[in-house]
């Protein structure tokens, strides 16, 4: 190799050795080139470095207040061993914000050290409404979500603001707006501040409707629940607009069309549209009537073997070729439901089925009265009852447990535990399937309610002073259904007590027992120069026992005996000597001989005999059913008091629709005297014994204010001359006095007529127990034999403590001086005539008013209210037609409490 080199060597020309070292000084420079390329090939060529992934050795917390650490991180996914990734850090902020704690979260990984940084939400201390009137708090705060000593969320706040907003909007209040604050306060709490702008109340500014053709939109309004805002409809609750009652309006809309034979009726669409003053809204209503229709062919198939299909189609009350009724159609299915009941099937399927003929515009229905098994009481049950005892409620029921199903004796049932007055209204007795498909259990479950009542009154006239009533009573008494009651009266003036007991069912037999002892003393009183005299004292003790036992299942008799002492009296001052005998006796000159023949001690032993019949479905609040009864007392059974006296009364009730009760009352009666009086202007009933009218019996009437009366005129000087006779005022004068004098003398017949109506309100009204109604009262008390009446037009003459008349006479003292001298002598010592002595203020003159059969006549409207503090009425009443004398009230209200 080094030979053959040298070889070429030497054989090289110069030019030769100029280009190879050109050519190696090339080869030379590019090597540098090629070793770096060489090397960036190679850095090219090696894998990238892996990022750094640390282990989560530690996790801790900053900022924690109220949460323990630990209970923070129980909330997280991350644990101590994790390897750490970013996702994993995300993650661990979206679940601490999940928990809705906190209100700030941050996550920092300092080489497997995790360190996590919150603050927490602060915890509300209180939650205040301002703005808000018509919606009180009590309604308002628990339908919220936040509540003090929670963790504040605005989510929650969120929600809670919608929330008060919907609540107005179902007051009908769509512009109403809620603007939530927040208090910071120390130790991290805030007060959650809601200030709410309730606006005005939004109205329903109109109706329209479109496509009727067969109606005028005022009959389809009239049939809706919701009204337009007129003036007229200043007191309607139902002029704000309620989706809900959108809903029923159209259901309304269909019932009314159904019933007037439209069976293709439909609403196509019911739109309500906000006014953009958020203050009204507009109602549009499209529909289509369609044909209408008449029956067609109407039948009953019957399934049942103990009903005769033909029988009960001819019974139907409609025919073909009347207009089609739908609710007729519901009315039938009742009624053959009903039927179906009385025969023992109580779970009897009665549907009926249509065939619709558009051709003839006719509308086929049959009463399909499937099969069904007959059903018997299995079990009584009686549930809810925790005062009352069982038997109380079982004794009511007119089905036995094994006996057939009859839907008129559980009606029947329910109308007299309903009656007890025990348990809630409107109680219903629940049919439940029992062990067999014809068996049936009767369920009463009922709510016992307030039992006992007190009723207290107070008050200060000037002619009572005084007043004080007050009474106790139990219509549940220990449970047993038996009434015991006390009252007690007391004033200036009269004063009363009375304990009672019933008893309904003695020994657990369908026989009632009752007595009451009692004890009322009376004053009654007229003026003399504007002081008042008591004119009469009425103290009557005794006693009544009753008994009743049923006839019928609707007709009961109840047999009582009375016992009355009583002693009638006067003051001295209305007794004199006349006739100089030394015998005072009742002067009818001063105090009227109807009042006379009043005075003495008088033993009444009266017995008495009542038939009652009554449907009603509940005594103390009817809807419907009727009710009447006739009674008559005979006193003379031992006694001194003798007479026959009968009375009778009537009522019946509907339920009118919608809520209406609507109910017509009648009574009367009359007393006739037995052995009568020979003397002139005495009546042969004495004056405590006969009617009496007026409030509480007829409305608009004051107590004992109809009937026959005795005024008195006052004699008035008019013309300030002695000389002249001084005249009468008139009888419109002396009653409209602020004291006017009269005497109600009762009557022996009276007649009495109510009408009333019911009316329904709202929800709300009825969960306060509001139940208004209107009336109408009609009645007259009259009869009684015309008093001797008395005309005093210089006065009463003055009589001594033994009742000698006083006479004025002239005479000289032992100056010389003239002097009047009072004496008991109509003479003078030189033989002239005294004057008598007058009791000023005592010329009067009676006259007899009242004694009329002609009616009297009021309306007016009434509220009853079950109050907190006790059931309480009122009254404002307008008197349409009265008779002179008559005492009339437009006022009168009365107040108790329950326990």
């Amino acid at each position: 190799m080094t030979d053959f080199a040298s070889a070429a060597a030497r054989r090289t020309t110069p030019h030769a050795r100029l280009a190879i070292a050109l050519l190696a000084g090339t080869m030379l420079a590019g090597v540098p080139q090629i070793a770096a390329a060489q090397e960036e090939s190679e850095e090219a060529a090696a894998p990238a470095p892996v990022p750094q992934q640390d282990t989560v050795r530690t996790i801790a917390v900053i900022g924690a207040q109220r949460l323990e650490p630990q209970t923070i991180l129980s909330y997280i996914r991350l644990r101590v061993g994790d390897t750490w990734t970013q996702a994993l850090g995300d993650q661990v902020l979206k679940d601490l914000y999940a928990t809705e704690l906190f209100s700030t979260a941050s996550v920092v990984n300092n080489s497997g050290d995790v360190v996590i940084t919150i603050v927490e939400n602060p915890v509300i201390n209180r939650i205040i409404l301002e703005g808000n009137k018509r919606l009180k708090n009590d309604k308002i705060l628990p339908e919220i979500r936040l509540s003090p000593r929670q963790i504040f969320t605005r989510s929650k706040v969120r929600a809670d603001v919608a929330r008060i907003i919907e609540l107005y909007k179902r007051q009908g209040r769509f512009a109403a707006t809620v603007e939530p604050k927040m208090v910071e306060l120390s130790q991290n709490r805030v007060d959650i501040v809601y200030e709410i702008n309730e606006g005005p109340k939004s109205k329903v500014r109109q109706i329209n409707i479109i496509g009727n053709e067969k109606f005028s939109d005022g009959d389809l309004r009239g049939e809706m629940l919701t009204k337009q805002a007129r003036f007229t409809s200043f007191f309607s609750s139902n002029t704000s607009y309620d989706p809900d009652r959108l809903a029923f309006d159209q259901q309304k809309l269909r019932q009314f069309y159904l019933t007037e034979g439209y069976a293709d009726f439909r609403v196509v669409s019911a739109v309500a549209e906000l006014t953009p003053d958020k203050r009204d809204f507009i109602i549009t209503y499209v529909i289509e009537e369609g044909e209408r229709y008449k029956f067609g062919d109407v039948k009953v198939e019957s399934q049942i073997r103990d009903f005769d299909s033909e029988a009960m189609t001819g019974r139907l009350a409609m025919t073909g070729g009347d207009w089609y009724d739908a609710k007729a159609v519901e009315d039938t299915v009742e009624q053959l439901t009903e039927l179906a009941g009385t025969f023992g099937y109580a779970f009897a399927d009665i549907s009926p089925e249509f065939n619709r003929n558009p051709e003839t515009l006719t509308m086929d229905v049959t009463y399909v009265l499937r099969e069904a098994p007959r059903v018997y009481v299995e079990r009584i049950d009686v549930n809810g009852n925790t005062l009352t005892q069982d038997k109380v409620v079982r004794r009511e029921f007119r089905a036995a447990e094994g006996d057939a199903f009859n839907s008129l004796a559980i009606r029947r049932s329910t109308a007299r535990i309903n009656s007890l007055g025990f348990f809630q209204e409107n109680f219903e007795i629940n049919q439940v399937e029992g062990s067999q498909p014809d068996r049936i259990v009767l369920e009463a479950n009922v709510e016992e309610q307030a039992t006992g009542e007190l009723q207290l009154s107070a008050g200060f006239s000037s002619l009572e002073s005084f007043i004080l009533a007050g009474s106790i009573r139990q219509r549940n008494f220990r449970g047993r259904g038996q009434t015991i009651g006390l009252s007690l009266n007391y004033s200036r003036y009269s004063r009363s007590a009375q304990i009672s007991f019933t008893e309904p069912y003695v020994f657990d037999r369908n026989i009632s027992l009752g007595f009451d002892v009692y004890r009322r003393d009376y004053n009654s009183f007229n003026f003399r120069n504007s002081q008042r005299n008591t004119t009469f004292e009425q103290a009557t003790t005794g006693f009544s026992l009753r008994a009743g036992v049923p006839v019928t299942e609707y007709v009961s008799a109840i047999g009582s005996y009375t016992f009355n002492y009583d002693d009638v009296t006067l003051g001295r001052e209305y007794f004199s000597d006349r006739d100089g005998d030394g015998v005072f006796t009742c002067d009818p000159i001063i105090a009227g001989r109807y009042l006379c023949e009043a005075i003495g001690n008088r033993v009444s032993s009266i017995i008495g005999l009542t038939l009652a019949y009554d449907t009603l479905d509940s005594r103390l609040r009817p809807s419907r059913g009727e009710t009447a009864s006739i009674t008559t007392e005979f006193a003379g059974l031992g006694g001194s008091v003798k007479y026959l006296r009968a009375r009778t009364r009537a009522a019946k009730y509907w339920s009118v629709g919608s809520g209406f009760i609507f109910s017509v009352t009648g009574e009367g009666g009359y007393i006739h005297g037995l052995g009568g009086s020979d003397t002139p202007g005495t009546d042969s009933v004495r004056l405590t014994d006969r009617f009496q009218l007026g409030e509480p019996q007829i409305r608009g009437f004051d107590i004992r204010g109809i009937g026959p009366r005795v005024v008195r005129l006052q004699y008035v000087d008019d013309d300030n001359d002695a000389t002249t006779p001084d005249v009468p005022q008139s009888i419109e004068e002396a009653l409209s006095g602020r004291r006017r004098i009269d005497d109600a003398l009762g009557g022996r017949a009276y007649y009495l007529g109510r009408a009333e109506l019911e009316l329904p309100l709202g929800s709300g009204a009825r969960e306060l127990g509001l139940r208004p109604s209107i009336f109408f009262d009609v009645g007259s008390l009259f009869k009684v034999t015309r008093p001797i009446l008395q005309d005093f037009p210089l006065g009463i003459q003055e009589q001594d403590a033994n009742g000698n008349l006083i006479y004025l006479q002239r005479s000289v003292d032992d100056r010389g001086n003239d002097v009047i001298l009072r004496v008991a002598n109509p003479t003078a010592p030189d033989g002239s005539a005294n004057s008598p002595s007058y009791i000023s203020g005592t010329n009067f003159k009676e006259v007899f008013v009242g004694d009329s059969p002609s009616p009297r006549v009021s309306i007016g409207i009434g509220v009853n209210w079950n109050s907190p503090f006790g059931p309480f009425r009122i009254d404002f009443s307008k008197v349409l037609k009265s008779q002179t004398g008559d005492d009339t009230k437009r006022f009168s209200f009365n107040v108790g409490t329950q326990f």
